[in-house]
């Protein structure tokens, strides 16, 4: 008899836990997945990377309160969260696009035509790099290096590299993508 007494103390032990893991004080469900990330790492400040890829995945890219949230389960200071999420170009800060267009503007690309060909996207698209477009269609974004350097100039489009890109190829293969 015992041991079910203790079982059911355990039993309301762990419930306030799992309720509290089952909904963010918002309201918004997409934080469990950050929670369950989280608590499979056992907090550890380590997984900040795998979080935050937790995080872009669940919300579309990184808002301010996620990082704060971030921080404060994982306690780091939020210039650390930000700083690793600013540093690895695959975090976003802001909503992407639709289409994403990403430009390597490594030594090989920008050697042999990576700033031309982004030159010519500004040009046509209206926006700079870093920025969508206002109808949320393309983001144009750069990288330091995709690594790919063989292929160089490097264009990826939604996630697909494509080498060898001239300035009318990426203005031909975005065309369907700008109204």
């Amino acid at each position: 008899m015992q041991s079910t007494a203790v079982k059911s103390d355990d039993q309301e032990k762990s419930a306030p836990k799992e309720k509290a893991a089952k909904e963010h004080p918002s309201g918004d469900k997409r934080f469990k997945v950050l929670d369950i990330t989280m608590k499979r790492n056992q907090y550890r400040q380590d997984a900040l990377i795998e979080v935050l890829h937790k995080a872009q995945e669940a919300f579309g890219y990184l808002e301010e309160d996620v990082l704060v949230y971030v921080a404060r389960n994982l306690k780091l200071p939020l210039s650390r969260v930000y700083g690793v999420a600013t540093f690895y170009h695959l975090f976003s800060l802001k909503p992407s696009g639709s289409h994403t267009c990403v430009v390597c503007l490594g030594t090989a690309c920008y050697v042999k035509g990576g700033g031309e060909v982004l030159a010519s996207l500004e040009k046509r698209t209206g926006i700079q790099q870093g920025e969508t477009t206002a109808d949320g269609e393309v983001s144009l974004i750069t990288a330091r290096c995709v690594g790919a350097c063989g292929i160089a100039p490097v264009v990826v489009y939604d996630g697909t590299v494509s080498g060898k890109q001239t300035s009318e190829q990426a203005l031909d293969h975005i065309k369907g993508w700008i109204k």
